[in-house]
């Protein structure tokens, strides 16, 4: 069956999501995860991985960074510590994760997740001979790539179905130099982020707003629009893709609540009846569209759409 991975922001919603459908959690410490929708120190870890345990579902810890030399020490600590609390998965973008989680006993299965690089089967094959169980595809590949990756590939393969993607990142402090420059101080804020609070980067010509955002791993810059394939994921479904992801980054936890709901109904359809999923899969967005940001609209992604560089 088809897994829905989601991305809490606390412990008590993860809770909410298990309430929800959900079968998976991304969880992890911002400086070694990028990008996450919620921080979990290490005894939020803890206590994540028993609620999740308990409901009989899945935790992913996010280790997903590119490491400089002296960040090593702190990552092999943090490996041992996913390995002592007994995560179901690890996932890596950077090879030294590799080295470092054989080392250990009893190795953690991992997911290869590098971004935008995940572009083609010989790449999910080739980490899963060294240890990937998965493959976390970029988010820039067309319906048909994806399915000749799932064809081809040795490995689970997972899809973003929903959320926002990011367009740009920089190790870089640029928000904090450039209020430093004006002599500012600049306020960042992660929690309740609302389209009050969010700083956007605004595109006259094409009428789009881009969040940015800085933390431990530098300044991200967002995509104007959501993802949304509710209605489209009937070739998924019938190519055996073996997760749909949702990420909630720069959501709230009530936005994510409903999305969840919404797509678990959707993968219950489907394996209730396709065709019942095809008569109702335009109503199951309705709920969504209702608590949808003004200033983020719908697309596709590039699921229909060739990525033109």
């Amino acid at each position: 069956m088809t897994e829905l991975l989601v991305t809490p922001k606390s412990l008590s919603h993860i809770e909410t999501l298990i309430e929800k459908g959900a079968d998976a959690f991304v969880i992890g410490e911002e400086k070694f995860g990028l990008r996450l929708a919620g921080e979990f120190n290490r005894e939020q870890m803890k206590q994540a991985v028993d609620i999740i345990h308990a409901a009989g579902k899945k935790a992913y810890a996010a280790v997903n960074g590119i490491f400089h030399n002296y960040h090593i020490p702190a990552v092999e600590d943090y490996i041992k510590f996913l390995h002592e609390i007994r995560v179901d998965r690890i996932i890596f973008g950077d090879p030294a994760i590799v080295m470092i989680v054989k080392q250990q006993e009893n190795p953690i299965p991992l997911h290869w997740n590098a971004e935008t690089l995940v572009t083609n089967y010989f790449q999910c094959n080739y980490w899963g001979k060294r240890g990937a169980s998965r493959a976390v595809l970029a988010r820039e590949l067309s319906l048909d790539e994806i399915l000749n990756i799932k064809a081809n590939a040795d490995v689970e393969i997972e899809v973003q179905v929903h959320g926002m993607t990011c367009m740009f990142q920089s190790k870089r402090m640029l928000l904090g130099n450039y209020y430093t420059f004006q002599e500012r101080q600049m306020k960042i804020q992660r929690e309740d982020i609302d389209e009050n609070t969010q700083l956007l980067l605004y595109d006259e010509e094409r009428d789009n707003k881009y969040p940015v955002y800085e933390d431990y791993n530098g300044t991200h810059i967002m995509s104007p629009n959501d993802i949304c394939l509710i209605e489209e994921l009937a070739p998924l479904f019938e190519a055996g893709i073996d997760s749909l992801k949702i990420d909630g980054l720069l959501h709230s936890e009530e936005y994510i609540n409903t999305v969840t709901q919404q797509y678990r109904e959707a993968i219950d359809l489907y394996e209730e009846d396709p065709e019942v999923y095809e008569d109702e899969k335009f109503m199951l967005v309705d709920p969504i569209e209702a608590i949808q940001p003004e200033h983020r609209p719908f697309d596709e992604g590039f699921y229909y759409k060739q990525t033109v560089y």
